[in-house]
């Protein structure tokens, strides 16, 4: 299936927020527990004042497939983003992960980043074996976070080195 890459646009907030939402409410795959309102999806991931870029990845029928968010943290060197990846878990469209990753590695290449950070919940299979297959090697362990039912969950912290080009 055809994909398209693109910087989100206000008029995705509905369909990305809601692509969250969806796997916040199965559990198990995301450090957010508390579903989203719209307005605070946008200032995460569209407006916020740690955001870098956030693209979308839009299948052939002009649906949200799955979207990709870079940003700045304080915990992190200056030259180290923070990322974070979601992708629809319905009519799954393969390759989302990888072209939103194309894109968004290119942007961070291009805005002088050294490196890409991801933090993985350790019971997240599919989150690290994603990060895995896009060359992220890992970095560190921050053990036992708890979760908001008080489940400890140790949270890997994954680094992708960008090549200067």
């Amino acid at each position: 299936m055809t994909l398209t890459v693109r910087p989100m646009m206000p008029e995705d907030v509905t369909a990305s927020c809601r692509i969250l939402n969806d796997i916040i409410e199965a559990g198990g795959t995301t450090a957010k527990e508390v579903p989203l309102s719209e307005a605070l999806f946008r200032a995460y991931y569209l407006t916020g004042s740690d955001h870098v870029c956030c693209h979308v990845a839009v299948d052939a029928g002009g649906d949200v497939a799955g979207f990709q968010w870079l940003g700045v943290s304080e915990d992190l060197p200056p030259d180290c983003a923070d990322i974070a990846s979601f992708a629809r878990q319905e009519r799954i469209v393969r390759g989302v992960g990888r072209a939103l990753f194309a894109e968004t590695s290119w942007v961070a290449r291009k805005l002088g980043f050294a490196q890409i950070n991801a933090t993985i919940r350790a019971d997240n299979v599919p989150g690290l074996s994603y990060y895995t297959k896009m060359g992220f090697q890992d970095h560190s362990v921050s053990h036992s976070r708890p979760l908001r039912d008080g489940t400890l969950v140790d949270r890997i912290s994954k680094r992708f080195v960008l090549n200067r080009q």
